[in-house]
């Protein structure tokens, strides 16, 4: 819904990026208002209040290159809306006593809250394409990762050991999660909009409900219980789970970023991008783009939720706050799914350097594991303390415990051992990766 916009020619390559782009583009917005228009005057046809032919006449003239968004765009200040002047202008292209049917029974809400499922629809599609391939190379990851040992970090420090497989499997879950929710809204609560005036459907007589259901079967989209004007749960639950999708795919992407930092390189995206001013250079720029992205969708989400409360039957500005971030939130979140596709695709992983980085503190994450071993002959309490002095002590871990411990030194190096402290890690993943093969034959 944003009519007379066009979208940033500097800054889209990086904003627009993946089919999500070209389905809420101005023509695609256009294009769907123009489908309403027609499936109204077939679902009308059918209904047996205009001629078939009047019908297919106007049809013939709902095609978005037919018709100037500018210029329609510019027009929208005088009515507070495109469809005002899109009405006008395929009025005028359309000949003879079929002229006289276009938008029968339908009102400016109608045409734009139609496109816009119309647009979600279309959209979900690459979105939905891009998390599933996203989910499928951080199953890839986890499959060939399973037991790769690595450091895993609590408040961003190291706490204690984990497997990269896990962490991949942790992306994946959260993306078939995401892409199942949004499923299941585009399959069961995109629906058809026509209401009329004041949401009665008045002008249509008693042929409303008819139309209403004819036009949600000409357009693929689900027919309401009720016109739904000033009820908007349906755009809530949309952003909620657009949002959603969203925060997982920066999560992600924020671990990336982590992960590939000099001091870490524990991975590194294959089509990294460098500096211009530092040759040495070569930063995660999908990630980065898909933090980018992701990170304008909350904002987004939170205005479509604020506009859920409206006035009667007709709303005096929370619906028409609606239509760019609405809009946006769909590109945001189709752009950050592309960019995190191409940055996990071509991830990198040095499992050498994860293992390097589990021993450069000599043990320290297998504190725990040293406490639980103590513990039945000191007590938990005791054995924590002294393995915190230890751990605090100037001499190498290992070395501070065989002296403070009646453990033998063998015992000792075994407990530090972090391949030997990874819990249930390989079942979970493979418990993961059963539920994303489950999801995908779905």
């Amino acid at each position: 819904m944003r009519p007379s916009s066009s979208r940033s020619e500097l800054f889209g390559a990086i904003e627009a990026r993946g089919g999500a782009a070209e389905a809420t583009s101005d023509r695609a917005w256009l294009q769907a208002m123009l489908d309403f228009e027609a499936g109204l005057a077939r679902a009308q046809a059918g209904a047996g209040l205009i001629p078939h032919d009047d019908a297919e006449a106007i049809a013939a003239a709902c095609v978005a290159e037919r018709y100037d968004v500018s210029e329609i765009g510019a027009a929208a200040a005088g009515i507070g809306n495109p469809a005002g002047p899109l009405v006008k202008a395929l009025t005028a292209r359309v000949e003879g006593p079929a002229a006289g049917h276009v938008h029968k029974g339908a009102t400016s809400q109608d045409v734009l809250d139609t496109a816009a499922m119309l647009v979600a629809k279309r959209a979900l599609e690459p979105i939905l394409a891009d998390l599933s391939a996203t989910a499928g190379a951080c199953a890839a990851h986890a499959l060939r990762h399973r037991d790769t040992p690595m450091a895993g970090r609590t408040l961003l420090q190291q706490a204690v050991p984990v497997t990269f497989g896990l962490k991949a499997a942790g992306w994946m879950t959260t993306f078939d999660e995401a892409a199942a929710r949004l499923r299941d809204l585009r399959e069961t609560r995109l629906a058809v909009q026509l209401g009329g005036a004041a949401g009665t459907l008045a002008s249509l007589g008693d042929a409303g409900p008819e139309v209403l259901a004819r036009l949600a079967g000409e357009l693929g989209l689900n027919e309401p219980v009720l016109p739904w004007h000033t009820l908007r749960t349906r755009v809530g639950e949309l952003a909620g789970a657009l949002g959603g999708a969203a925060g997982s795919i920066g999560k992600a992407a924020r671990d990336v970023t982590l992960m590939a930092q000099t001091e870490v390189a524990e991975v590194r995206e294959t089509a990294s991008g460098g500096s211009s001013t530092m040759p040495h250079k070569q930063n995660p720029v999908a990630a980065v783009a898909a933090l980018a992205c992701s990170g304008q969708a909350p904002g987004m989400a939170a205005t479509l939720l604020a506009a859920m409360i409206q006035e009667h039957e007709r709303a005096a500005g929370a619906w028409h706050s609606e239509w760019k971030p609405f809009s946006d939130l769909l590109l945001a979140t189709g752009s950050a799914a592309a960019w995190l596709r191409a940055s996990l695709e071509g991830l990198e992983v040095d499992a050498v350097r994860m293992r390097a980085n589990l021993d450069a503190t000599g043990g320290l994450l297998l504190a725990e594991r040293v406490v639980g071993a103590l513990a039945p002959e000191l007590g938990r309490l005791a054995a924590h303390e002294l393995v915190e002095h230890a751990a605090a002590s100037s001499l190498p871990f290992a070395d501070a415990l065989e002296r403070a411990t009646e453990l033998p030194r063998a015992e000792i190096d075994r407990l530090l051992d972090p391949v030997e402290y990874l819990g249930s890690a390989g079942e979970l993943v493979d418990r993961a990766l059963a539920a994303h093969r489950t999801e995908v034959h779905t």
